[in-house]
């Protein structure tokens, strides 16, 4: 699956500084997990921390999948709304999710501090806005949810908005949200990986998993082998490859990042924006102050119809910005386009579809893909160990 085009603003600002061996022989293994991207990163580093032999590989170049095209907006909000979710999955599920997204956010900086990564994490806060009158009351029925449950959110009239910059008539604002370059990062948890023991292979494909008696078997293109104990897919919206049940629905989405602005205003640069059209749109700043906007989903995954479409959404999105930030003068330097799934109720899936096969899955779906990813950190051993969890409960699959 081609998961995005080819101008993607990450790989480019750091011109591939890291590549890793294909893999040339059999091997055997305690855990392989299929997929160099972040999640691949984050779920490499809690097992390797917890002593386990792994190995680690990707069909292309590492972090060259969907973590090249994210715009790693990190939010504890998730795609549907906390007073939908509520009706979607109950009180207790929903409200954990959100407070579990929002715990997030602080162990991913805990991480970055504990490799010292730099990629420019900030924490911002979070402005949710609609911009038509009819709007309004599914807005007030989140603050009120929100509200309910604790969290810590502020409401803004047009009047606040417009001291930002921000053409619109309401927002929810919420205090713990955060950017940082997601590239970066999973390149830093790969040096950091290997340093302490994981094997990291790219351009190997992966063809077939399968069952033979108490191991899992994979085998690759160029016909080798991998013995594992268990095998853990980290390989996102590629996983609908190997899996029987559906549980996203693929669509393509783009994004636009602008030239460097010297003049972008400081109340900008403090918040990522995002709104609640659907398919909704989303703004944030970068460390070196460019914007970076994304939107504009379509309701198909065919990679040559979608970057087709590329240079008429370069256009809608511009002209987007420019109705929401009339302000600020916003230069396209970057565009691109990728594959994004949304799932039924907005969360993400873990652990194992066949629970008498050791083959686990760690699919965070939507527009939290990393935070749900860190969040598949605190269950992963519970799924290897095959004990209960509530987030394995949560996000089991066939809920």
């Amino acid at each position: 699956m081609k998961l995005r085009s080819t101008e993607s603003l990450w790989p480019l600002k750091h011109a591939m500084d890291t590549s890793y061996p294909s893999i040339d022989s059999d091997i055997d293994t305690e855990i392989l997990i299929i997929g160099g991207g972040i999640t691949g990163a984050l779920i490499a580093y809690r097992l390797i921390n917890e002593g386990k032999k792994i190995v680690l590989a990707d069909r292309r170049d590492i972090c060259n999948g969907s973590t090249a095209a994210s715009t790693a907006l990190l939010q504890y909000e998730i795609d549907v709304a906390l007073h939908e979710l509520i009706n979607l999955r109950g009180a207790e599920c929903a409200v954990d999710s959100y407070r579990n997204g929002k715990k997030a956010i602080f162990d991913l900086r805990k991480i970055i501090d504990d490799i010292k990564s730099d990629c420019q994490f900030e924490f911002k806060k979070s402005i949710y806005f609609c911009s038509l009158k009819k709007d309004i009351p599914f807005l007030k029925s989140e603050f009120s949810a929100r509200k309910e449950h604790g969290f810590d959110i502020n409401w803004l009239e047009k009047w606040d908005l417009e001291k930002i910059g921000l053409n619109a008539i309401a927002a929810i604002e919420s205090k713990t949200a955060a950017v940082m370059d997601p590239y970066r990062l999973a390149q830093d948890l790969f040096l950091y990986c290997e340093k302490k023991g994981v094997k990291i292979f790219d351009r190997t494909n992966i063809i077939s998993t399968e069952k033979q008696k108490e191991k899992m078997i994979a085998r690759t293109q160029n016909k080798y082998t991998i013995t594992a104990n268990h095998i853990i897919h980290c390989s996102g919206y590629e996983s609908t490859e190997t899996l029987k049940e559906k549980v996203v629905d693929l669509k393509s989405t783009y994004v636009i990042a602008s030239e460097n602005i010297p003049e972008l205003p400081a109340a900008f640069k403090n918040c990522i924006f995002w709104d609640t059209s659907k398919p909704y749109l989303y703004f944030r700043s970068t460390a070196d102050n460019r914007v970076i906007m994304g939107g504009g989903d379509e309701n198909f995954k065919d990679p040559v119809k979608r970057d087709k479409l590329l240079p008429r959404k370069e256009q809608f999105l511009l002209h987007k910005f420019q109705k929401k930030f009339p302000k600020i003068n916003f230069k396209t330097d970057y565009s691109w386009a990728g594959t994004f799934g949304e799932t039924k109720d907005g969360l993400p899936y873990f652990g194992k579809p066949n629970p008498d096969v050791n083959e686990h899955y760690v699919l965070g779906f939507g527009g939290n893909g990393i935070t749900f990813s860190v969040m598949a950190m605190n269950s992963i051993l519970h799924s290897i160990k095959n004990k209960p969890h509530k987030d394995l409960e949560y996000y089991r699959f066939g809920r």
